[in-house]
């Protein structure tokens, strides 16, 4: 198939890119390369793509639609999947204005692109920050979510509304999915995993928030990437929802959209994924004990029955085995990965 995947320089974007040109796919890739974190890291990554026979790039920001539109028409998309956006709790409280012009006007452009061209399939990542003050766990899809604690998360949820108000007009079979704290080679150097590593490594202290009262469903790329191509084939359908005892699907009565997670769905104590990253690396971390932060909240914990109804497959990789692949690329690709 032909399909346009908006960030293939982001750590998700390129796995999923890399995977689908594997599996005999043509992928036109969009990123803009912002500066959120080492740039360099995203021209390393964009360099494997390119030097492929499946995969052709256009540079741009989402908030150009021009650009968006050059992109789509390199290969004409029989399926959009929409990864590109201004990621990061904590940086949205220092520059809420990147959130606004990436995440909702970008958005916006790339689902007017996408009511003109018609794709079989429009995906869109959405976020576990969603579910924000939300008690019950594990976090369901078809529970309300309307309690976000940063703007990060509320412009991830308005992108879910949107959508489904652009599937409804404009029968646009849409599935948004919810990603858990993703992790593995190639990661965000922002994100826990890969910082902490960064900074054991290199005998530094790690800052450990929440006083290390926090549990996250930490899920392995591999298994992400495989539930999203899973999804790319379960394409919503108005009036055929799926049914099982004790998993109820999101479909809309209203629109051929539904909302998935996907997750690992075994949360682990943050202490215990240190005591695992020290482990593996045969060092101790030096540790910054501190309060939780704005807008961080105590527990992630997916829910993945409805993962598993559309596309039996449920994640596999345990934390251990996850850190160790983490460990083991670090090790291996010292000329690749940006240190501290």
């Amino acid at each position: 198939m032909r399909i346009l995947i908006t960030g293939t320089a982001g750590f998700i974007g390129f796995h999923l890119a890399k995977r689908l040109i594997a599996d005999g796919h043509l992928v036109v890739g969009f990123d803009g390369m912002t500066p959120y974190y080492d740039v360099s890291l995203k021209r390393r990554r964009l360099a494997i793509l390119e030097a492929t026979n499946g995969y052709r790039h256009h540079a741009g920001m989402l908030e150009d639609a021009e650009a968006l539109g050059k992109a789509a028409e390199d290969c004409q998309p029989e399926i959009v999947i929409h990864l590109a956006a201004q990621a990061g709790v904590r940086y949205s409280l220092e520059h809420p204005e990147a959130y606004v012009s990436s995440n909702l006007i970008g958005t916006f452009n790339v689902m007017e692109l996408v009511r003109k061209i018609g794709p079989k399939h429009f995906m869109l990542a959405s976020t576990s920050s969603v579910y924000g003050g939300n008690q019950e766990v594990p976090f369901l899809e078809s529970e309300m979510a309307d309690h976000p604690l940063t703007l990060y998360a509320a412009t991830k949820k308005a992108n879910e509304a949107m959508s489904h108000s652009y599937a409804h007009l404009w029968q646009i079979p849409t599935t948004a999915f919810r990603f858990f704290t993703v992790y593995g080679p190639w990661g965000r150097p922002d994100m826990a995993p890969l910082k902490f590593l960064n900074l054991i490594e290199a005998n530094k202290p790690i800052e450990i928030y929440g006083n290390g009262q926090m549990r996250r469903d930490f899920t392995y790329i591999d298994d992400l990437i495989e539930g999203i191509v899973r999804l790319m084939n379960c394409v919503p359908e108005i009036g055929k929802p799926v049914e099982e005892e004790g998993v109820k699907d999101t479909l809309s009565p209203v629109a051929p959209w539904r909302v998935v997670n996907i997750g690992n769905g075994k949360p682990v104590e943050l202490m215990d994924f240190i005591a695992t990253l020290e482990e593996t690396l045969g060092k101790t971390a030096k540790k910054i004990m501190l309060p939780m932060q704005k807008g961080d909240v105590t527990e992630t914990y997916a829910s993945n029955g409805l993962l598993q109804l559309l596309t039996a497959f449920r994640p596999q990789v345990c934390v251990e085995a996850g850190v160790r692949q983490l460990v083991q690329w670090y090790w291996h690709s010292n000329d690749d990965v940006p240190h501290l």
